[in-house]
């Protein structure tokens, strides 16, 4: 067994290497979808991913004889301190070949750094954040995932484990098994929306910026207390919506509005990891010739955010808004739909997805351990 040597990333040609990796590592892989290198970069820029501008992060390689083996971030997110004060560190962007020499060398590198910033604990992955992609698959290996979660191979959750990592919280992504609402859930959301005079409307493309701002202060004051959560701020959630500007369908973002105000929403998206799938290469050209002539035959869908305050939960709202998905999304021809994640212990979101006719399919894993 050799030691890789382990070093931070400096210049273009280091970037490079850490972008390039996962596209050599799992090319083979069918359930792999290769992210557009360009979207990568950004997402790992300071200069233009606004996570940044609450957070640091060190990039790290291993290399064995000169061939880069493995990589990994360790960020530290200040935001994440000042909402939790719980000490936390995180990793992301692992991607390691199969031997334990290499993805504990990267653990050790990353906890090194994150210790020197007072961290106590590392926790992941995250990519860079529980906002973006996050959670290592340890089930649900079988089919490729949908647009903005995370794939691995099936070797990872025992390299993380063998560097002494064990499970902090799992996150499930559930999927519809049929084409049809239960006739009871329909019948129980038409009963929502008369006796608490729940109106829904979709989203206005005219009043983009505004409807963003509104889904923004929906989301901090519906996940506030779920577990990991980190309030996006003003520039994240700009730079996000601007990210799936060209991919929002508007009758596919539902807002539901009772007493006066707007009291929850719900979004999904095409699932455009299909034709993202078309480029293996993840290069811009010539690939995006092909991602466009893909994304024309797209009929999955990701339910990526649902949420209602806090005062209006329980009461069937949820219901309601995945009512208006479903049938807005099977007009538009799409057949299949993944909701998630969902935390393990969300039971009021894991029974109620249930009652809709999902099915847990995938299990995501954040890890953690002192360090």
């Amino acid at each position: 067994m050799h030691t890789p040597d382990v070093s931070e990333v400096l210049g273009a040609s280091d970037l490079e290497a850490f972008v390039g990796l996962p596209y050599e590592l799992h090319r083979r892989d069918p359930g792999w979808t290769p992210m557009l290198r360009r979207d990568v970069r950004v997402l790992l820029d300071p200069a233009r991913n606004p996570f940044f501008e609450h957070a640091d992060r060190r990039l790290l390689l291993a290399r064995l004889a000169g061939r880069v083996v493995g990589r990994i971030a360790a960020i530290h997110d200040r935001l994440h301190e000042e909402t939790h004060a719980d000490g936390a560190g995180f990793f992301g962007f692992f991607e390691s070949v199969d031997d334990a020499a290499v993805s504990s060398a990267l653990f050790a590198a990353a906890a090194d750094w994150l210790r020197g910033r007072g961290r106590g604990t590392m926790r992941g992955p995250v990519n860079p954040s529980i906002n973006d992609e996050a959670g290592l698959l340890v089930d649900g290996f079988s089919s490729p995932a949908v647009l903005m979660m995370p794939h691995n191979p099936r070797y990872y959750p025992a390299l993380v484990e063998a560097a002494g990592f064990v499970k902090a919280k799992d996150l499930l992504a559930f999927q519809s098994t049929g084409t049809t609402l239960p006739e009871r859930l329909s019948a129980a959301a038409e009963v929502v929306r008369r006796r608490y005079h729940v109106c829904l409307r979709s989203l206005d493309m005219k009043r983009f910026r505004e409807e963003v701002g509104l889904i923004k202060d929906l989301f901090n004051a519906g996940w506030e207390r779920n577990w990991g959560y980190v309030p996006l701020t003003d520039r994240e959630i700009e730079h996000l919506a601007g990210q799936l500007k060209p991919l929002v369908v508007p009758q596919l973002v539902a807002f539901a509005e009772a007493e006066g105000k707007t009291i929850g929403f719900a979004a999904a998206i095409p699932d455009f990891n299909v034709a993202l799938r078309r480029n293996p290469s993840g290069r811009l050209f010539p690939g995006v010739l092909k991602i466009l002539w893909a994304s024309r035959r797209i009929t999955r869908l990701r339910v990526l955010l649902l949420g209602v305050l806090p005062e209006w939960q329980g009461r069937g709202v949820d219901a309601l808004l995945y009512r208006h998905i479903w049938e807005n999304g099977r007009a538009r021809g799409f057949d299949w739909a993944e909701a998630g994640w969902i935390l393990e212990d969300n039971h009021a979101m894991v029974n109620g997805l249930a009652r809709m006719g999902f099915e847990v399919y995938k299990t995501y894993r954040i890890y953690e351990r002192p360090i």
